[in-house]
């Protein structure tokens, strides 16, 4: 890279020879990506020791090449955490771990096992503030709904919720450790093999005849393709858990996105056939996951960059869905948006989000609820402060309503 281009990204984003702060990239991190795109789109974050590439054309490229760009080496966070997976493989092992698990997720099977449970889930936990008039979103519905939906997608006692949640919020804290802090390694390390052991005894109970839930299909698979109780239990943990934050975020974005636009908000409790246009366009606006990544296996020369074997990448979905070239104003949310399923907040290629269609069953019941209450409304009391460079989200999202 041109060092007058590095310096001119420096100046205009960080004031700093180190790349922009974490600080910077957690607080804003679209502007951060606004003013490298046209001089330097592809940037070192020194204290994350990593490059960060924000382009649309560039992420795309290198989440299809699967030769240069792997997620499977020991320096990735996903694998120090949960080890060979279906995220930490490429290629041929890829697919095996991933056709493990992959029918029940197909957007029919998922439909079919999920839409009322969710329905149910989503109507039992609204009930609980329905009549206060208030509440903040992401403690009482937000937070506990995937949890609760992913016990159910395997067959398990939703009193396992609080266990959950405990341990992913270590396991998040541990796939953004990008300084690699041993005491948040420590706690992640500790509650996955917690984890595992609840898995092993949904497992055992499946081989004694309980056939509900979608491990069964894991455990009951025959031939070369069917994974030890090893690979079940990993790729388990990556299905439960990746799903929780981007849901979470998801429905929090998505009301924190229309109650911000009067206009759409106005439009979409007018007519709820609305609300997946208002998904898709809050994925691409606010990406709950704000980037995929990626380990380089050897010195590679990508977009006048030379990038060296071991080096991190990150592509960063969520200034990917902001790029001019190929949204429109893609600073404003817009409903009506063409080519808002183009997003990438699902990543894209052999590891696009197995997750996906639960996420969108999750996020468009959950509003059809919410917009069932009369005269909805941010609670002015309470700022909304959106964060994250890794998840984004509101870190909390209060509101009102005529009881």
């Amino acid at each position: 890279m041109h060092y007058c281009l590095y310096r001119n990204l420096m100046d205009k984003v960080a004031h700093s020879a180190h790349g922009p702060s974490v600080a910077e990239l957690d607080r804003d991190p679209y502007a951060v990506f606004s003013a490298a795109r046209p001089v330097a789109p592809i940037f070192r974050v020194e204290e994350l020791d990593m490059w960060y590439v924000v382009r649309y054309a560039d992420v795309e490229a290198i989440l299809r090449d699967n030769v240069n760009f792997v997620v499977g080496t020991e320096g990735s966070l996903i694998f120090d955490l949960f080890g060979e997976l279906m995220l930490t493989t490429d290629g041929a092992v890829q697919a095996r771990h991933r056709r493990g698990f992959s029918g029940p997720f197909m957007p029919a099977s998922i439909r079919a096992s999920m839409d009322a449970r969710v329905d149910h889930i989503v109507d039992d936990l609204a009930a609980g503030f329905a009549r206060d008039g208030r509440v903040e979103l992401r403690a009482a519905l937000a937070s506990r709904l995937p949890v609760l939906a992913v016990l159910a997608l395997f067959g398990m006692d939703p009193g396992e919720e609080k266990n959950l949640r405990r341990w992913y919020d270590s396991f998040e804290a541990a796939l953004a450790n990008f300084t690699w802090d041993p005491a948040v390694r420590a706690r992640a390390q500790t509650n996955i093999g917690a984890f595992y052991d609840l898995i092993q005894r949904r497992i055992e109970a499946v081989r004694a005849g309980d056939r509900t839930g979608l491990l069964a299909a894991a455990v009951n698979a025959e031939g070369d393709d069917r994974l030890s109780d090893e690979e079940i239990k990993r790729n388990a943990a990556v299905i439960f858990f990746g799903g929780i934050s981007t849901v979470e975020a998801l429905i929090l974005n998505t009301v924190y996105a229309l109650m911000s636009h009067a206009e759409a908000y106005a439009r979409v409790r007018a007519d709820p056939s609305l609300i997946p246009a208002a998904i898709e366009e809050t994925m691409r606006w606010l990406s709950p996951v704000q980037s995929a990544t990626r380990h380089v296996v050897r010195d590679t020369d990508f977009g006048g960059v030379s990038f060296a074997a071991g080096s991190t990448v990150n592509c960063m979905l969520g200034g990917a869905n902001r790029d001019p070239d190929v949204f429109a104003d893609p600073d404003r949310f817009d409903l009506d948006r063409p080519n808002a399923k183009r997003h990438l907040g699902f990543a894209l290629g052999p590891h696009f989000c197995l997750g996906s269609h639960l996420a969108r069953i999750e996020a468009r019941q959950t509003l059809e609820h919410l917009l069932g209450l009369p005269n909805l409304r941010l609670d002015p009391a309470h700022s909304v402060d959106v964060r994250g460079y890794e998840f984004r989200q509101p870190r909390a999202l209060h509101l009102l309503w005529d009881a």
